[in-house]
């Protein structure tokens, strides 16, 4: 049961909840501070005065087995949405390869409960994953890639992701074992590169998370 549902007194408002009403409880997840003034973080009612480590912790007893990977060469400020992206879709880490300072912006503070791990190179990222046997599926509209309507997704691999515009380097094509394409039917060359890895994980979703 949520908090908001365990507090009926409690007004959702799109900035969040206000101060607890009534007895406080008790749970060591819960933050004295959030109680005390309230909760205007960008979370579910779940997590609602929650501390970070408490949400953290709990999110990876329920993380999907795939991960994000994202080339970030020209501080694109795609990659903050994408990594809000990977935490909806509870992607298990997000994986930054090239710069290590990325655009946070779009994270929308969801980077604070996601796992993100930094690659020097596409290199250092390939020998990674290879450790790890996880396939590497690279996202990106170039010749010889298959549509995304017909593609088999692995249970665990690496959703791999390039920057808007140029899309993924030449090395980071050569280093996945399979290269898929989002099927586009207007004029436009590609789409947005957050919107892309949206589509991606949700398909992802739609062949490995049950709903039944």
């Amino acid at each position: 049961m949520s908090d908001a549902a365990s507090n009926p007194s409690l007004e959702l408002t799109t900035n969040g909840v206000g101060p607890w009403v009534g007895e406080l409880p008790t749970d060591s997840f819960y933050d004295p501070e959030l109680l005390e003034r309230g909760d205007s973080r960008n979370v579910i009612d779940r997590y609602r005065y929650w501390n970070m480590a408490a949400i953290v912790a709990d999110l990876d007893e329920h993380r999907h087995p795939f991960h994000v990977a994202i080339e970030n060469w020209q501080h694109d400020m795609n990659i903050g949405s994408i990594v809000r992206s990977a935490n909806a879709f509870g992607a298990d880490t997000v994986h930054i390869i090239g710069r290590k300072r990325w655009n946070r912006r779009g994270a929308m503070v969801t980077d604070r409960y996601q796992h993100i791990v930094h690659h020097e190179t596409v290199a250092d990222f390939t020998a990674w994953a290879t450790q790890d046997a996880l396939p590497i599926v690279a996202i990106d509209n170039v010749p010889g890639s298959v549509i995304i309507e017909t593609f088999a997704f692995p249970e665990r691999c690496v959703l791999l992701f390039g920057q808007e515009g140029p899309g993924l380097s030449p090395e980071a094509v050569g280093s996945a074992q399979s290269v898929v394409e989002i099927s586009q039917f207007g004029s436009t060359r590609s789409m947005n590169a957050s919107a892309a890895a949206a589509v991606a994980m949700h398909a992802w979703v739609l062949q490995h998370v049950s709903f039944g």
